[in-house]
């Protein structure tokens, strides 16, 4: 599945990393801290302008949700 960047399985996912940050309260800036990362780097992965690979997503879903895996398995099924 090459070139995923731009697809809309790609935007969804993104987008529902967004609410879950957005649900917990957490900026950019703080999301970022927790990570420790700068805040350009949450930016840029929000606007879709940079990837995400399987091990920062587990650290995003890890930080964002009581259950990690929920935002992973729709993508799955």
């Amino acid at each position: 599945m090459a070139g995923t960047l731009h697809t809309q399985a790609h935007r969804d996912l993104i987008k529902s990393l967004v609410e879950a940050r957005k649900a917990k309260g957490l900026s950019q800036a703080q999301l970022a801290a927790i990570l420790g990362k700068p805040p350009s780097y949450v930016a840029k992965v929000e606007l879709c302008e940079r990837r995400l690979d399987v091990l920062e997503f587990c650290a995003w879903a890890k930080e964002l949700c009581d259950e990690p895996f929920s935002l992973l398995q729709r993508y799955l099924d």
